[in-house]
């Protein structure tokens, strides 16, 4: 495949030398959790081996591209909590996800799932805030990030921060998940699988 995007040669073969989804999500796995209020570029991801949430899913999204899939980002909206950006894939007709988090069960996604709804209903159980509370409420359609290629061309390897993306994904429809019923019964994660879901956790 012919690099169309400005990477340099050797950036081009460690994207191409991932292979597949999973192979980007090892990637992303054996990079520290970034905290920081940053927006980098899959470039700066690439050279600093360190990403947060947002960084991980944009670069996991251009990684993808790299591979022949389009660059999808989706967007997950939580209360009283984070909201949460995955990179999303098809394969065979099913959706799968490669995402970075600091909450282990709100990364990977194999390709198995018919729909995106079933697919953002796979991190349900998982996305919790450190009081136990289920906070996943609604995401956005995926969006190809192909099309800021005119607008803003370069914003792989760019290196300033990509705050557009974020701003353009909080202004997109987005889907309710829960009935307000639902919401109001919901109860509390007990405190092993919030354990669980700690590990590996970072704070600062």
């Amino acid at each position: 495949m012919t690099n169309r995007f400005g990477w340099t040669r050797r950036e081009w073969r460690a994207l191409r030398a991932l292979r597949t989804p999973v192979g980007i999500q090892r990637a992303l796995e054996a990079m520290p959790y970034h905290v920081a209020a940053s927006a980098w570029s899959p470039r700066r991801v690439l050279r600093e081996r360190t990403a947060h949430c947002l960084e991980g899913a944009v670069f996991a999204a251009a990684a993808l591209r790299a591979l022949g899939f389009p660059p999808l980002l989706l967007d997950l909206v939580a209360v009283q909590d984070t909201d949460h950006v995955i990179a999303v894939y098809r394969q065979r007709g099913h959706w799968g996800a490669v995402a970075k988090s600091n909450f282990s069960g709100l990364r990977y996604r194999e390709p198995v799932y018919r729909s995106v709804r079933e697919l953002v209903l796979s991190y349900f159980e998982s996305y919790m805030n450190l009081r136990g509370e289920r906070t996943l409420r609604a995401y956005s359609r995926p969006i190809n990030l192909a099309r800021f290629d005119r607008t803003h061309p370069g914003w792989m390897t760019s290196a300033d921060d990509l705050w557009w993306i974020p701003e353009h994904l909080v202004g997109v429809r987005h889907t309710r998940l829960l009935t307000t019923a639902a919401t109001r019964s919901l109860s509390r994660v007990d405190r092993r699988s919030l354990a669980a879901g700690l590990v590996g956790f970072r704070s600062h």
